[in-house]
């Protein structure tokens, strides 16, 4: 795919779609359908169609290995620490009313962590996932390789 000029043509105008709607689902999630599971899975599609179309050494150039387990391990920290700072607070688990004085903007709030937290986690887990299928897939193909210029 690499050498075909359509599709990296029509990948230069649908990459940054597919993020910028990834980052609208994340953002309007709380207000209509979708939320931090959709986006984060959008915004990994649109990641994986730049692997598959410029190649995974440039895809792991834009966003590291050692990031998306960062971005991963740090998702599933936000949403716990949002939830353990209710009860430090005074409320119970997950409880935003303790946050700030207006409970309904406290809600919303809260929502808005804990669904980017989930959006992190989400697309970094697929995207790494992607990648370790990805290599799995270049080790097999050099195996494969090897044996046909050994027979």
């Amino acid at each position: 795919m690499r050498n075909n000029g359509i599709l990296r043509i029509l990948a230069r105008f649908l990459i940054p779609l597919i993020l910028l709607v990834g980052l609208y689902i994340q953002f309007h999630g709380e207000y209509s359908p979708g939320g931090g599971f959709q986006a984060g899975l959008v915004f990994s599609a649109g990641w994986i169609l730049f692997v598959l179309i410029y190649g995974l050494e440039r895809g792991l150039r834009a966003i590291p290995l050692r990031v998306m387990y960062f971005l991963s391990a740090g998702g599933v920290l936000l949403y716990a620490l949002t939830g353990v700072a209710g009860v430090l607070l005074g409320g119970r688990f997950l409880d935003f009313s303790p946050f700030l004085s207006n409970p309904q903007s406290a809600q919303q709030a809260g929502i808005i962590i804990v669904e980017f937290g989930v959006g992190l986690t989400v697309a970094s887990v697929s995207m790494l996932l992607f990648t370790l299928f990805a290599r799995r897939r270049e080790q097999w193909d050099a195996v494969l390789d090897e044996q046909d210029d050994s027979a």
